[in-house]
């Protein structure tokens, strides 16, 4: 062969190839180039090999049948997930070409996802991660059928937090590039910003607390939402919070030195005076406990319990990017949970904005006391639908895992929304029950009006803590999403990789544009 080309599945090596009686003999010599450019490519499983998807075909003609004939070699099939590195084919020093499983697979009933469209996130992701890996910089990345897909799975596999680390200690940044279009130029790009808005929730999720605090994280919403069409930010202080008698939100900041902020987020893109949808999203920005001190294993995760808030920043980027037709404001009560010497201690009780008291008997069940002020002034917005979000119990965690959010809602039709929404990002959600059988274990309170625990039995938590957020919604559209089970990943999701996982910003965005599509 006139130029040095390698194949292989595991550790990136150069060399020289011959291929004898099907059989592929790499000598192995050690990588002397830096390599610069990347191409992926994808494939489907097939029985007596593979099928081209139509980038790698034009591809395989560019290079005169030289990549089916390397993808000979290399073996038979290539298998859903499996991928191959072939270098110096054409003006790419380095080619991935992923297998993209069987052709035609569409919506899985059973798994309740797209399954194609999952296969090209997972293999895209994938191959993009082994391409940086062996010193690609530029990727052209093959739209594998969905350049949307394919967009989401590169951006965020090769998103990484690691601004605090030492230069030398960062990955390398990536630029991907949709090779040949191929008339899907539109989906390439709305994947991007769906990969970056979450990436921004990830990113908001997974820095230390003490980098971001409420204070902190406004200002970061307030830098990426600026100059945005359509788009107003204001963050609220203490005394506004106070104006509008929101004792319980401020109960909860009242233990910590960080002070508290209420940010609103609206995007003007529907009719005028059109009612809005509202998000709200729960933003503990550390949660120790309070008083009610959490264990110290793994309480360093904490610093993402406001998953809710940055999820809901992360989708107001891309609603108003997308330039959506219809208005949607967010709401994110932004505080710490600390056992400072002005904390609420277990058996107090606050007046929330409704008018309602509150008895806390735990002071760790604090994110429905923020949400439930957060809720009531949302009613006053006047709303179509409010939909709330938060990493607010352990039970979802173990009730569902890492598999799906769980949700709450007096609404069906408001859940057939969201569901199908789930369905087609990938990252689904699952309904729960919403019945007066849980709100008796709140309401039946000694001191108050409602208790933040409940005064049962411990079991059924998050359907308890679903119950007590009822107790502060009017709007007859409401749902709530109880996102603590998804918060960070490990490797549920392929194409995420470990750490905070910014879920289901992609799902509430396609929540929001099916909504408008059906009002």
């Amino acid at each position: 062969m006139a130029a040095p080309i390698a194949v292989l599945t595991g550790r990136v090596v150069l060399s020289n190839v011959v291929c004898s009686n099907s059989r592929l003999v790499i000598p192995v010599r050690t990588i002397t180039m830096s390599l610069k450019k990347g191409l992926l490519l994808g494939v489907y499983e097939e029985e007596a090999g593979v099928k081209f998807t139509s980038a790698a075909e034009d591809f395989n003609k560019k290079t005169a049948g030289k990549l089916a004939e390397l993808i000979k070699c290399a073996g038979p099939t290539l298998k859903k997930g499996k991928r191959r590195i072939f270098y110096n084919l054409e003006e790419y020093q380095c080619v991935s070409v992923v297998g993209l499983g069987k052709h035609g697979i569409k919506f899985n009933e059973l798994e309740e996802k797209d399954e194609a469209k999952e296969n090209i996130r997972t293999a895209v992701a994938g191959g993009a991660t082994d391409l940086r890996e062996v010193g690609a910089t530029s990727i052209d990345i093959d739209p594998c059928g969905s350049a949307q897909a394919a967009a989401e799975g590169a951006s965020l596999k090769l998103f990484s937090y690691d601004e605090l680390k030492s230069e030398k200690s960062r990955k390398p940044t990536v630029a991907i590039n949709c090779y040949k279009d191929f008339g899907r130029a539109e989906e390439w790009t709305k994947g991007l910003l769906l990969g970056d808005s979450q990436n921004f929730a990830r990113r908001l999720a997974e820095a230390p607390a003490n980098k971001m605090t409420p204070t902190i994280f406004a200002q970061s919403v307030i830098d990426k939402l600026q100059g945005i069409q359509n788009v107003e930010v204001h963050a609220r202080d203490k005394q506004w919070a106070t104006e509008k008698k929101m004792g319980s939100f401020l109960s909860v900041a009242q233990g910590s030195y960080e002070p508290p902020v209420f940010l609103e987020m609206t995007y003007n893109g529907g009719q005028q005076g059109a009612a809005p949808l509202v998000l709200v999203g729960k933003g503990i920005t550390f949660d120790s406990g309070g008083i009610s001190l959490k264990p110290s294993a793994n309480m360093d995760k904490m610093r993402a319990d406001m998953g809710g808030a940055a999820v809901v920043a992360g989708a107001m980027n891309a609603i108003a990017k997308l330039k959506l037709p219809i208005n949607v404001i967010g709401l994110t009560p932004l505080s710490e949970n600390m056992p400072g010497r002005n904390a609420s201690r277990p058996g107090d009780v606050v007046t929330a904005m409704n008018g309602k008291t509150i008895q806390i008997d735990n002071t760790d069940a604090e994110g429905r006391l923020v949400l439930a002020d957060a809720l009531c002034y949302a009613d006053t917005l006047k709303p179509v639908a409010i939909v709330d979000m938060a990493t607010l119990t352990g039970a979802m965690r173990i009730a569902l895992g890492g598999a799906a959010a769980g949700v709450f809602t007096n609404s069906t039709a408001l859940w057939g929304i969201l569901h199908k929404a789930g369905t087609e990002t990938g990252d689904r959600v699952w309904r729960m029950p919403l019945w007066d059988f849980y709100s008796k274990h709140v309401t039946d309170c000694q001191l108050a009006d409602v208790n933040n625990i409940g005064n049962h039995s411990p079991a059924g938590g998050a359907c308890t803590a679903a119950a007590f957020l009822k107790e502060f919604v009017l709007c007859d559209q409401w749902m709530h999403m109880d996102i603590a089970g998804v918060m960070e990943n490990k490797d549920e999701v392929p194409y995420l990789g470990k750490g905070m996982g910014g879920r289901p910003t992609r799902t509430i965005v396609e929540f929001v544009e099916r909504f408008h599509k059906n009002q």
